[in-house]
């Protein structure tokens, strides 16, 4: 008999665990049906809500109002469209976010955005905006009681010089009334669980829902990482070394190194996550399954 200590991991299934999903807008018909296949597949997992993302100086708002808009007409799960700063007056964000309320959308992700000239470039707000994301989450809420969830960054923001910076401004936008925190990817869940002692020591008590990116191009992972901050490890590196063209090989390479991590922080006693889906289904729908989402006779509730 194995003396091993018993894995909360094991016990997954049921009400116990939950997860949320993010998408982004297609660009054109075909990536629309890849988006909305993927929709239906997920949906079946009854997540807690879906995200839908808000390209950089609203580039995306209208293709953004239109996803969301159809996820709440066409299925039942709960859109939460992303909304930032960046490039609009308040007058213009307010209008958005009524048309949001009206719409019947309740709950709303506020975020600062990446500067207009890119990420690494100085950010400005817009002079008749909202500056940061608290003033955002401030505003949204005036305007109706949304849930409203709003970003952190395990290993600090690339623009935070140091924790205390990071750590203030995270008390910003709690105290201007966010709900809940969504994280940044990272693979590193000792980081994470450094991340959550920082925040109780700041008094910072709102639920934190760890960010998990299933790779699924690591070269891509890989520069994008370098430019939102986060550690891509050695050993992971390692896993993914010279499969360049071996397409199957790295799939199931990155689901192996996602599940591991959802299965550790799992037995680290979190069961809330949210997952950058990157509008493909296979890796999360996998992951999910592995948590134990669906019904205990290996079929999704209908």
């Amino acid at each position: 008999m194995s003396d091993h200590p018993h894995r909360r991991s094991r016990d997954t299934g049921g009400p116990n665990i939950t997860a949320s999903f993010e998408f982004f807008p297609p660009k054109t018909d075909k990536m629309a049906e890849t988006l909305w296949a993927t929709v239906k597949r997920l949906e079946a997992l009854n997540p807690s809500f879906v995200s839908v993302t808000y390209g950089a100086g609203g580039s995306t708002r209208e293709r953004t109002h239109r996803t969301v808009e159809r996820i709440l007409n066409e299925t039942g799960m709960r859109p939460a469209a992303h909304l930032t700063c960046v490039g609009a007056a308040r007058s213009e964000v307010d209008a958005i976010v009524q048309d949001y309320w009206d719409m019947g959308v309740r709950h709303l992700v506020a975020l600062r955005g990446d500067p207009l000239t890119g990420i690494g470039t100085p950010y400005e707000s817009h002079p008749e905006g909202y500056a940061y994301a608290a003033d955002l989450v401030a505003g949204v809420k005036k305007i109706g009681n949304f849930d409203v969830s709003v970003s952190g960054y395990p290993e600090r923001h690339p623009e935070s010089g140091d924790w205390q910076v990071e750590l203030d401004n995270l008390k910003r936008k709690v105290d201007a009334g966010a709900d809940r925190v969504i994280t940044q990817y990272f693979f590193d869940n000792d980081l994470f669980e450094d991340y959550l002692e920082r925040l109780a020591k700041a008094s910072i008590s709102i639920p934190v829902v760890p960010g998990i990116l299933p790779i699924q191009n690591f070269e891509q992972t890989v520069g994008f990482s370098e430019r939102c901050g986060t550690t891509i490890p050695d050993w992971l590196a390692r896993r993914f070394a010279g499969l360049g063209e071996d397409a199957e090989t790295r799939k199931l390479v990155g689901a192996g190194v996602a599940c591991e991590q959802v299965m550790d922080l799992v037995d680290r006693g979190i069961s809330d996550f949210h997952f950058y889906t990157m509008n493909r289904a296979d890796l999360t729908y996998a992951l999910c399954r592995m948590l134990g989402m669906g019904d205990e006779n290996g079929q999704e509730a209908a």
